[in-house]
């Protein structure tokens, strides 16, 4: 089964392989934002209440609300180490 972005822990990174949502203002924001398919994404903090959360994708940090990483799929099975 897959996972979303909003199931990763600080720390934790993970593969994008799919953005999911209509054609519409939301999904076409985030991938002009570099949320993309074969994007890297790493968390970097995740706020008390679980929003938003802030990540490392393509070198730069983004802060994403929890409604919008739950559009975001990553490969499943792969989750890979978390930063030292």
């Amino acid at each position: 089964m897959d996972r979303t972005l909003k199931e990763l822990r600080t720390g934790e990174k993970g593969l994008i392989v799919k953005v999911l949502g209509e054609k519409g203002s939301v999904k076409k924001r985030l991938m002009d934002m570099g949320v993309t398919r074969g994007a890297e994404v790493l968390v970097r903090k995740v706020a008390p209440l679980g929003d938003p959360i802030e990540v490392n994708i393509r070198g730069y940090e983004l802060t994403l609300r929890k409604a919008e990483v739950q559009n975001i799929i990553l490969e499943s099975g792969l989750l890979l180490h978390k930063e030292e």
